[in-house]
C-alpha cells in the first residue's frame, strides 16, 4: 500500500473506500437523537466530526457500527450496512475505537494484535502460539510506534499506547473505514502530538472518521469537519470554513474561543 498525506477531498482513486450517509435518523423512545444525517468521507481526507455534547456525535458512529437501529441509508463503498449485524460490519472493513480502549490487560502487545488479526481463525488455532509474526502485525507495530513495547502486557502501557494500540488492531483486521471515538481524551500533549501523526499516516489511504472534543487537536490535524448540532450537520468544510461560520461560532466554537479570550484577559 502506498502512503499518501491526508488532503482536502481525499486521494480518490477508481478503487478507493468511501462512506456515505444518507437521511440517516436514530430515535430513542420518540426522542429524534440523529436527524437526516447526510455525509460523504472519501478515502483519505481525515474528516473531524465536532459539536456539543448531546449533539449525537457518537450516536452516529453507533448506528454505522450496527450498536442502535437507525433508519436511512450507510453506505461502505456501496454496500449498505444498516440492518447488519455489528459483526458482519466489522467483516465489511469498519473499525471503531471507542472512548475507554478495549484491549486485552493481560496479554502482551503482540498477542492482542495477533488476536485481532485472527478473528476469521477457529479458537484452538488461536490459542497456539505463532512460530513468526505475521508481515501485517509487522507492520502494525511500526506504523503504531509500538515495536519496542511488543511483548509488554497491555496493562502497562500509557493511556496513549492503549489507544494506539486499539487502532493497531483494526489495521491488522484489514479496516478501512475507521471510525475513532474522541482518541486523545485525557492524553498528554505530546501523546496528542503522536496520535495525530497516527492518523496522518494511516488516513491518507483509509477512510478515517474523528469524533473530537479538542479543537486545537482539529485545528492542527484534521482536513475536513463536519459539525453536528442537535443531531443534524450544521457546517461542513475545511477547518478555515467551519471556524468562520457564525452559525459554528453561536452554538460551539464561540462558546470556546470567549472561553480562551476570557482566560487571555485574565492571564494578562
Amino acid at each position: 500500500m502506498t502512503s499518501h498525506e491526508p488532503k482536502p477531498g481525499g486521494n480518490a482513486g477508481m478503487n478507493s473506500d468511501y462512506l456515505e450517509i444518507r437521511g440517516l435518523s436514530v430515535s430513542f423512545d420518540g426522542f429524534k437523537a440523529v436527524t437526516d444525517v447526510d455525509l460523504t468521507v472519501l478515502q483519505g481526507d481525515l474528516r473531524f466530526l465536532i459539536g456539543p455534547n448531546g449533539a449525537g456525535k457518537t450516536t452516529l458512529i453507533d448506528a454505522i457500527t450496527g450498536l442502535v437501529p437507525a433508519t436511512g441509508s450507510a453506505q461502505k463503498s456501496g454496500i449498505e450496512l444498516l440492518g447488519k449485524k455489528v459483526h458482519q460490519i466489522a467483516r465489511l472493513g469498519v473499525g471503531r475505537t471507542f472512548q475507554t480502549a478495549s484491549v486485552f490487560e493481560q496479554l502482551t502487545v503482540l498477542q492482542n494484535l495477533d488476536i485481532a488479526a485472527g478473528a476469521g481463525r477457529s479458537a484452538l488455532s488461536l490459542l497456539r502460539a505463532r512460530k513468526s509474526v505475521l508481515p501485517a502485525i509487522e507492520e502494525a507495530l511500526e506504523t503504531t510506534g509500538l515495536t519496542a513495547l511488543r511483548d509488554k502486557p497491555a496493562g502497562v502501557l500509557a493511556h496513549g499506547q492503549k489507544q494506539w494500540l486499539e487502532i493497531g488492531m483494526l489495521l491488522v483486521q484489514n479496516a478501512s473505514v475507521l471510525l475513532l471515538d474522541e482518541p486523545v481524551a485525557g492524553m498528554s500533549a505530546e501523546e496528542r502530538e503522536e496520535t495525530g501523526n497516527l492518523l496522518r499516516r494511516i488516513g491518507g489511504d483509509r477512510v478515517v472518521l474523528v469524533v473530537e472534543h479538542d479543537m486545537d487537536f482539529m485545528r492542527s490535524f484534521a482536513t475536513s469537519v463536519t459539525v453536528l448540532a442537535g443531531g443534524k450537520v450544521l457546517s461542513e468544510g475545511s477547518v478555515e470554513q467551519v471556524q468562520a461560520d457564525p452559525r459554528v461560532q453561536e452554538v460551539y466554537l464561540g462558546t470556546a474561543a470567549m472561553a480562551t479570550t476570557d482566560k487571555e484577559a485574565a492571564d494578562a
